[in-house]
């Protein structure tokens, strides 16, 4: 059977009227109204057409017929009596001379209703994807990343970039993040890996001479799911430029997504060129964090010196840090509330007073306060209708309790937060070293192939901790959109940065090969970055789960429960690759 249409459901209008048509697509409704005439919404991909069904011989042809089969319906364009000023077809109905049922849908009941999948549990969605899709304000969200990634391609392109695919099977990588192993069949014992990111892949390109790299780029991790990170795989725009500085990266990132997101976005404004540079320290002294969404215009403030040793348990010898809100009339429901959230995000307190109009000290741990009211008052700066947040423990512990904090109550107030911009930053200046949280020991801050500020000279002379890198973070509204870094493309340096973290030359020729080789054969200085494709996509549409843009995501335990992914296999398949099960203990 060769079956076509001549419109689709979104495509009819009054000036059709008179036509003979066919329209296709999935019986989404049918009102009967009497034995020879009802009302059929037929729906496809582009909208919805009403089928008005007037004799017995075509209500004969939907009889057994569940909701969502496709269908085919030929007739004839007429003007509606009672239009639909809502709908772009609104105008028009189509009354039926043949309909044919193109695939049948066997079940009277169907997990949800599509136009309510929404309302529905995760994993009955996920389960049932291929219908939850169906839904147009499902599909919409998909819709919309196909033409954000289009935007990205094309403004790359026009900046001088070339789109190169680099492998999906590479060699495991110490790069952060478990990897996802792949038995090599030909070679027992030994596997490949799925490529974190493809970061040695576009350094050596830059090594080879091209001179500007990108691709939407498939990576793959074995991490747990978060509302922004998905399980699994994610995209980015990968990006890296030979020849040039960290200046050079900020300003094609700052050219190619405000337009993006201008355009796209539920919110119509973008920060333009140049965006804040703030130096991570500073943002987390004065943000509590190294992604600070600069829509809420609070700040943080240090209140060691008065409060550390003013009789409240929890603050003694302490760094204590006061969130400062001015005209905060919350509940006390509400203060407690955002308190207890501030608990759950991290595990620690958060505490508050109020100065009443009296110039008092009042609510929550003001008690004790009172002997030094004018002290806190002045230290603060405070004044009558001020809220005051605060926090306490290790410096570090302090600010990030803090910074939850801070983006809480800015969240909770009318006039601290601009709701419907969005607002780019860089984090710049990271420390290239830390201690290690599990291991106690210097590890890198962030990637390790990035190049450490004062070069060799500051590796040699320099306390590890102090020793800052050239690496970035991009952040919009609160949202770490990428990472990235100007490369150590100096295979004298790269050997120094690595041995400070007990790596010798031997183990960075061992486990970077390919990399430091090329880097032997007279490597460009070169930079780049890759923001998140999902991310931004989330961002854009205003979604708060990123699994709501992802065609086919996994749940949060990183399980497809449409494919049934993952799955065991048979017996002959593990032979085959040389693998052994063996189960943990229960």
């Amino acid at each position: 059977m060769i079956q076509s249409r001549t419109h689709n459901c979104g495509e009819l209008r009054l000036s059709d009227a008179g036509s003979r048509v066919t329209v296709v697509g999935w019986f989404e409704n049918l009102r009967r109204v009497s034995k020879n005439l009802g009302f059929l919404i037929l729906r496809d991909f582009y909208g919805t057409t009403q089928i008005v069904i007037e004799t017995e011989e075509m209500m004969a042809c939907l009889d057994g017929v569940n909701k969502e089969s496709t269908l085919s319906v030929s007739g004839t364009v007429r003007e509606r009596s009672s239009k639909n000023a809502e709908l772009p077809t609104g105008e028009i109905e189509v009354v039926p001379e043949q309909i044919e049922v193109l695939g049948k849908c066997v079940y009277n009941a169907l997990p949800f209703e599509i136009a309510q999948s929404r309302e529905a549990d995760e994993n009955t969605r996920l389960k049932y994807r291929y219908l939850d899709l169906r839904n147009p304000a499902v599909r919409d969200k998909i819709v919309l990343r196909s033409r954000i990634v289009s935007e990205l391609r094309r403004r790359m392109e026009e900046l001088g970039f070339l789109e190169i695919t680099t492998p999906i099977l590479t060699c495991s990588s110490p790069e952060g993040a478990r990897d996802y192993l792949v038995p090599a069949r030909n070679h027992p014992g030994k596997f490949y890996a799925l490529p974190q990111a493809p970061q040695q892949f576009k350094q050596i390109l830059m090594t080879a001479g091209f001179d500007r790299y990108f691709q939407i780029a498939p990576c793959f991790r074995d991490e747990d799911a978060r509302a922004d990170r998905s399980p699994g795989e994610f995209y980015q725009l990968d990006m890296e430029m030979a020849f040039a500085t960290q200046e050079d990266v900020f300003s094609v990132i700052e050219e190619v997504l405000p337009p993006v997101f201008e355009k796209y976005g539920v919110y119509r404004t973008a920060s333009k060129a140049p965006f804040v540079r703030i130096p991570y320290l500073e943002a987390m002294d004065r943000y509590g964090s190294d992604k600070p969404d600069l829509r809420i215009d609070l700040e943080l403030t240090d209140a060691t010196d008065a409060l550390a040793d003013c009789g409240f348990a929890p603050f003694a010898g302490q760094t204590v840090k006061a969130v400062v809100v001015d005209g905060f009339a919350a509940s006390r429901k509400v203060i407690d509330g955002i308190c207890a959230e501030v608990e759950v995000q991290t595990a620690n307190k958060a505490y508050w007073f109020r100065v009443d109009e009296n110039g008092g000290i009042v609510g929550g741990i003001a008690k004790f306060l009172q002997e030094r009211r004018e002290e806190v008052i002045a230290a603060l700066g405070l004044k009558p209708g001020d809220f005051v947040g605060l926090a306490a423990g290790k410096r570090l512990t302090a600010q990030k309790t803090a910074g939850v904090l801070r983006r809480l109550l800015g969240a909770a107030s009318e006039t601290h937060m601009k709701k419907d911009c969005y607002e780019f930053c860089w984090i710049v200046d990271f420390p290239m070293y830390e201690i290690g949280e599990e291991s106690g020991e210097l590890e890198f801050c962030h990637n390790p192939f990035s190049m450490p500020q004062g070069g060799m000279e500051a590796l040699r002379t320099q306390e590890p901790l102090s020793i800052l890198a050239y690496q970035y973070d991009l952040v919009c509204n609160g949202v770490e959109l990428s990472s990235g870094a100007v490369r150590n493309h100096d295979p004298e340096i790269m050997i120094r940065a690595f041995s400070l973290v007990g790596l010798g030359e031997e183990d960075v020729k061992a486990k970077f090969p390919a990399m430091y080789n090329a880097f032997c054969y007279g490597a460009p200085p070169h930079a780049g970055i890759a923001p998140g494709v999902d991310r931004m996509v989330m961002l854009i549409s205003g979604e708060e789960s990123i699994r709501e843009i992802i065609p086919f995501p996994m749940n949060k335990n990183a399980m497809d429960v449409m494919m049934g992914a993952p799955a065991s296999v048979e017996q002959r398949q593990l032979d085959e690759v040389h693998i052994g099960i063996v189960m943990p203990e229960e």
